[in-house]
């Protein structure tokens, strides 16, 4: 038999309570901080729509705030379901405008995510594996960070994970005569016995046969029904789920049995239905109903990007970021180690979900790392059976108490180091200050029309400061759109189409950097006013020669 590293019980629930300590702890570190440390752009996004439903139901609040509320919520581009927001949104009705509520939720959500994780990498390898598993997908720091954002890929990612372990559950049921992992015996391990020996208790052998048809019957309708609803619902969470979902899908059936003896199958169809309709309904509504779905899906695809070679670093870059090159190496060798050919097929289905989500989304993949926010729990799976040797060596080398021990306190060091490490990143940045300093350009401008190079396209203004803005393009804009689709721009037509505005605000100073020929016209106007962060041009007044 071969050793395991946590060999009792007592270690595995020490080990598992140990990683979500640590796991929800250094997320409900500095959990008030605004959102400006991971992609704020989509951070504000989500953060408008949900005040906008909060001051719907808020009839006591000021008529001109309100209505401001609303109209950022209904202005804002809308590609996913509003559901998380809502969520959000409904909870503020309790807590007040707290943005905590959303990272709160977030965490909550990975944290979920993550013990289904574990699940499914115990029935996959082993629970040794499925320990350095979960410790690899809670603790990673842009997890921890990633998984913080209010925006719905830490929803989405949970429930792409409850759809792989409910579908590898119900693949278990296919062909158990080929594996005889789950339900009792297989016909191998029985073949040849007396039948005293095959039922203990006096049963024939036909009606026991009978029991486990049934109960492989039952348990195939329940994960097949589960599977459908977890993937439909990460699918109408974000469309791009469905990458993952098919991925996961086929892998798990195709390691089973063929395609053709699938197919054959009344559970796919159920399970296909609930994944296909409820992210149908809303395409079908976003597009030839209200209409605002119409514009929301081109610029992901641009075939040119694939004779570029800044695709190709681009998504090298994101990967770095998001897993790092040595752990998403790692993961692909814990490929050669998975001997079971079940869980190997389950995992390179979810890998090449991942490749054609990235070859598809080709400009999305090589410029937004938090698009790979999936591929971490990938490289956890895969590297459960890595992990899985090298605990089972490290146990035969700490037979002893003692040395069991001095490698536990080694492991903790090393948890424990890298969740402190996270935590003097949070603490390095404070964006308290940032927030108030848009309140006070808010109250400067109040009742100006106000255009501005700002970060996240003025939603910042947006949220703390309570003013719309016309955003100047930032120079990674005018590059996609001149280079990658084809558009001409006029610096001279743009700039007098954006002098009708009273003023002129500049927050992203290293953008306008970038912009020489703005920066010079910018230069010709009076500075309003000035501060921390922020400086604002009058239009109106220009400086005299």
């Amino acid at each position: 038999m071969k050793a395991t590293f946590f060999d009792s019980r007592i270690a595995r629930v020490t080990a598992l309570t140990l990683l979500f300590a640590l796991g929800l702890g250094i997320r409900l570190f500095d959990l008030t901080d605004p959102p400006l440390d991971f992609h704020p752009t989509r951070q504000l996004l989500s953060a408008l729509k949900a005040r906008g439903m909060y001051y719907q139901a808020l009839t006591d609040a000021p008529a001109e705030q309100r209505d401001f509320a609303i109209q950022q919520w209904k202005f804002r581009a809308s590609v996913e379901p509003e559901f998380f927001e809502r969520v959000v949104a409904l909870t503020y009705r309790v807590t007040g405008e707290q943005l905590w509520v959303a990272r709160l939720y977030s965490s909550l959500f990975w944290l979920a995510g993550g013990f289904f994780l574990y699940l499914l990498a115990r029935d996959l390898v082993s629970t040794d594996g499925a320990l350095a598993s979960l410790a690899f997908y809670l603790l990673l720091p842009y997890s921890v960070i990633a998984s913080r954002s209010f925006q719905p890929d830490p929803l989405m990612v949970m429930l792409i994970i409850l759809f792989w372990w409910a579908v590898y559950k119900w693949s278990l049921t296919l062909n158990p005569a080929r594996t005889g992992r789950t339900l009792g015996r297989s016909p191998e391990r029985t073949e040849g016995k007396g039948e005293a020996e095959v039922t203990a208790n006096g049963a024939k052998p036909e009606s026991n046969l009978r029991d486990l048809r049934a109960l492989r019957g039952s348990n195939a309708w329940l994960f097949a029904i589960l599977a459908g609803l977890f993937g439909g619902l990460a699918i109408f969470v974000k469309f791009v789920a469905a990458f993952f979902v098919i991925g996961g899908g086929l892998g798990a059936a195709l390691g089973r049995e063929s395609l053709r003896e699938t197919m054959r199958r009344p559970q796919v169809y159920v399970m296909s239905a609930l994944g296909i309709l409820p992210g149908a309904a809303y395409l079908i509504y976003g597009v030839w109903g209200a209409g605002f779905l119409g514009q929301q899906f081109g610029g992901r695809f641009i075939p040119s990007l694939f004779l570029s070679p800044s695709y190709y670093l681009g998504w090298i870059g994101m990967l770095e970021n998001v897993t790092g090159i040595a752990w998403l190496t790692a993961g692909l060798l814990g490929l050669f180690f998975l001997r079971d050919r079940v869980g190997l097929r389950f995992l390179l289905g979810l890998w090449a979900g991942y490749a054609l989500f990235g070859l598809y989304f080709n400009y999305h993949i090589s410029s937004h790392d938090y698009y790979s926010l999936p591929l971490i729990p990938i490289v956890g799976l895969s590297l459960a059976p890595l992990a899985d040797v090298l605990f089972a060596k490290l146990a035969e080398l700490t037979a002893t108490r003692w040395t069991r021990v001095l490698a536990s306190c080694v492991l903790l060091f090393g948890l424990s180091a890298s969740t402190l490490a996270v935590r003097a990143s949070l603490k390095a940045v404070d964006y308290r200050p940032q927030a108030e300093a848009l309140v006070e350009v808010g109250k400067l401008v109040q009742d100006l029309s106000v255009a501005g190079l700002t970060q996240d396209y003025g939603a910042r203004l947006s949220y703390w400061g309570w003013k719309n803005l016309t955003s100047w393009p930032t120079s990674g804009d005018l590059i996609y759109h001149e280079d990658l689709r084809g558009a001409q721009s006029d610096f001279d037509q743009r700039f007098a189409e954006i002098s009708t505005r009273d003023v002129f605000l500049v927050t992203d100073f290293d953008d306008l950097n970038r912009q020489p020929l703005l920066r010079e016209k910018l230069n010709t106007c009076k500075i309003l006013s000035q501060g921390d962060g922020y400086v604002l041009f009058d239009l109106r007044q220009p400086v005299t020669p």
